[in-house]
């Protein structure tokens, strides 16, 4: 039976007297790419922010390796294995982007490990290599993503959670992205995926939860909602 990493049990938030989300249930089992699409607004980001620990729940729970991590901080759940990528990038600006991507191992010790990972990062993205004394904000935004994930990576995450990572970006670098997903959920990094583009990210999930004005609507296996008829209708611009 597959280990359950991640799970997110009746989770409300709120943004003033707004509720955002509204009594989520999902889980990420062990080596899964599960997805959470939905139209902007949905309650996505909010559902993420609240995993991570930068946004209080006002009810429900996150369980994450069987314990509950409700209130800890981003700082406690990195060290556990638990990275986020956040919408936006997030990026250190004036740091160059060897030392944006020193910050993603700044919990860890091991010295020797940390110059390997580093080169890994550098091989999954040679932009980077090419560019590895430049000011991170400097570059464009698709660098900017790109560095974002590699950051993410240095700490060596169990469980590596992306928001929106194909916002904003060309079509070019959105392929390049969704590769890098595909090949960091390969290499055996469980991922929960928030996309707003519910084509590509279905395309590479194992399974995916619809998320509606603050609720899940739908969930199943990946493929099977990239053919259901309403999910094309509401995010692919098919008629029903």
């Amino acid at each position: 039976m597959a280990n359950t990493l991640l799970k997110v049990t009746g989770l409300k938030v709120a943004y003033g007297g707004i509720q955002a989300v509204k009594g989520v249930d999902f889980e990420v089992q062990e080596g899964e790419l599960v997805t959470l699409i939905g139209s902007n607004g949905a309650g996505k980001t909010t559902t993420m922010k609240a995993i991570t620990g930068t946004l209080p729940p006002s009810d429900g729970d996150i369980e994450y390796l069987g314990k509950s991590i409700k209130g800890k901080g981003p700082w406690d759940l990195v060290k556990q294995g638990l990275a986020m990528v956040p919408e936006g990038r997030g990026v250190f600006t004036r740091m160059t982007i060897t030392e944006n991507l020193q910050m993603g191992a700044y919990i860890r010790r091991d010295k020797a490990a940390i110059k390997d990972d580093m080169e890994r990062v550098f091989t999954i993205f040679p932009r980077l290599r090419e560019r590895k004394d430049q000011l991170a904000g400097t570059m464009s935004g698709g660098e900017q993503q790109m560095l974002a994930m590699g950051r993410a990576l240095m700490s060596r995450p169990r469980v590596l959670l992306l928001d929106e990572p194909s916002m904003g970006l060309s079509p070019i670098m959105v392929d390049k992205i969704f590769e890098v997903v595909r090949d960091v959920y390969a290499q055996g990094v469980t991922v929960l995926l928030v996309e707003q583009n519910a084509s590509r990210a279905l395309s590479i999930a194992n399974r995916g939860y619809v998320m509606e004005s603050g609720v899940i609507t739908m969930t199943g296996e990946a493929k099977a909602l990239l053919s259901d008829p309403k999910v094309r209708a509401a995010y692919l611009g098919e008629a029903a």
